[in-house]
């Protein structure tokens, strides 16, 4: 699994743990604690990324990861 850097903070207007994934527009989740919203945003990561290549659309490489691999 690619390693984007994830996001998670607590929002007192969702009361719930939000997990986001800034690199990718739109992917988020959220759980009642912070292993829960882990969990989530990693399902949604999944397919988010699947969504993606399904549509022919271009991944921005995670943190640390080259744009043009060797």
């Amino acid at each position: 699994m690619l390693k984007y850097r994830v996001n998670l903070r607590w929002s007192d207007e969702d009361k719930a743990f939000i997990a986001r994934v800034p690199k990718l527009s739109g992917c988020m989740a959220h759980g009642e604690d912070p292993e829960s919203a882990r969990g989530q945003i990693t399902e949604a990561l999944k397919l988010w990324i699947e969504t993606a290549q399904e549509a022919g659309e271009p991944l921005l490489p995670p943190e640390g990861e080259p744009v043009n691999p060797p």
